[in-house]
């Protein structure tokens, strides 16, 4: 177990410092990684959107998988499986993401904004701890969606090879792929580097099985606080090479406040709303979107459908005006993120009534 615990402090300081070079490197501000927002960015670049500004096929969310996935083959863990309500799973899903870009990020960008200082992050982070409270009262009350079932390999195999197919897809470059020529989706780090970057992440991630909402429903149910320590070492390490980032090139990669801080708004009730919301959804789904990245890299089906509803969610939500700005929340987007949590609500109550067969 202590071996454990320093091999996830340790996973977690090198994601962090991996997560701040990268912006360094050039992806944008306070968002070295960020899974919603590629799979966003991804989502648009293949057309589900339009929106100009976040279009492009992330090399990160392509590494973070197929590293799982190379990882889980090379310990034997890589196994087919799926059946587990995957229509609910999906459903879940779209709304995880609407609540994750009310906020403008997912649980891992939530902790890299609170490292370069961005205190509207705090809010988000109250909500999405009573999202995961709200998630554990129904796992306490039998909530389940059933057992997954063992599957064909290739069933499993067929979500990493179509990451290898995005990344040709990227580096060809085809007319009906989209390219942001500005905005979020116009800043990146280099082809490689970033592939690189998702292939050490989704590695180490399968490897210690990170996961914040895990690691908080852990710390609430069973008092084990391993994974989250995994996570504070992510922020603390993200802090740390901010700071030195910032006094070797000049440039603030720290900046503590609230106003003007990048792809990020002020509005602090609808920050922690939208991450209830994504932190309810995540613990019924049983992972955050990190997590469900590398499980569909271990050939885990369910998570691949998850991943799935997370993009078309990202597409949902700039097609009918869901997403925030840096200008704040649309009318729109509050009416979506009100209707997820009773969504949200009404499967986790149905599914933990207690059945007999």
């Amino acid at each position: 177990m202590k071996n454990e615990k320093k091999a996830i402090v340790a996973a977690g300081l090198v994601i962090g410092v991996i997560s701040a070079l990268l912006v360094f490197f050039g992806n944008p501000v306070n968002m070295g990684f960020c899974i919603a927002c590629f799979l966003r960015d991804t989502a648009g670049a293949l057309g589900f959107h339009s929106a100009p500004v976040v279009q492009y096929i992330r090399p990160e969310i392509i590494g973070l998988v197929l590293g799982a996935c190379i990882m889980a083959m090379v310990s034997g863990e890589f196994k087919a499986r799926g059946g587990s309500a995957p229509i609910t799973r999906f459903i879940l899903a779209v709304f995880v993401m609407i609540g994750c870009l009310m906020f403008l990020g997912c649980p891992f960008r939530m902790i890299l904004r609170l490292a370069g200082g961005d205190g509207n992050a705090i809010f988000g982070f109250v909500g999405f701890d009573l999202g995961i409270f709200a998630g554990v009262f129904f796992l306490k009350r039998g909530y389940t969606l059933k057992r997954s079932y063992k599957m064909p390999a290739l069933e499993g195999q067929l979500f990493p090879v179509l990451q290898i197919v995005f990344l040709i897809l990227l580096v060809a470059a085809p007319a009906f792929i989209h390219f942001s020529t500005e905005g979020p989706g116009s800043l990146h780090a280099s082809v490689w580097i970033a592939l690189a970057a998702g292939l050490i992440v989704g590695g180490l991630a399968q490897k210690t099985r990170l996961c914040m909402v895990g690691g908080i429903r852990d710390a609430v149910l069973f008092r084990e606080w391993k994974l989250l320590m995994g996570f504070a070492a992510i922020f603390a390490s993200a802090l740390v090479m901010n700071l030195i980032l910032g006094a070797v090139t000049g440039t603030p990669f720290f900046n503590p406040g609230f106003a003007g801080q990048p792809v990020a708004h002020t509005d602090g009730l609808w920050n922690a709303l939208g991450m209830l919301l994504a932190g309810f959804g995540c613990v019924l789904l049983g992972g955050c979107p990190l997590r469900q990245l590398v499980l569909s890299g271990e050939g885990n089906t369910d998570s691949a459908v998850t991943v799935i509803g997370l993009m078309v969610g990202a597409a949902v939500a700039h097609n009918f005006g869901l997403a925030s700005s840096g200008e704040g929340p649309t009318s729109n987007g509050k009416i979506a993120v009100i209707i997820g949590i009773v969504v949200v609500t009404v499967i986790a109550f149905m599914n933990s009534r207690k059945k007999t067969d």
